[in-house]
């Protein structure tokens, strides 16, 4: 786990389950294969409104 992750949502109420639940997450994360240069650029291009709008927030 990353110490600079930024918090997670709750997913679940019962804190083991919502702890089961980021585990799997981790789990599946880490056998998936790397993504592609195509699906970074394509992701960059999809997540920049949102970027953006932290980055405004943040101010």
């Amino acid at each position: 786990m990353s110490e600079n992750r930024p918090d997670r949502p709750v997913r679940d109420a019962d804190p083991v389950r919502n702890a089961a639940y980021w585990a799997r997450v981790e789990r599946n994360a880490a056998t998936a294969p790397p993504l592609t240069v195509e699906q970074k650029a394509t992701l960059r291009v999809i997540f920049a409104p949102v970027v953006t709008a932290m980055t405004r927030e943040a101010k």
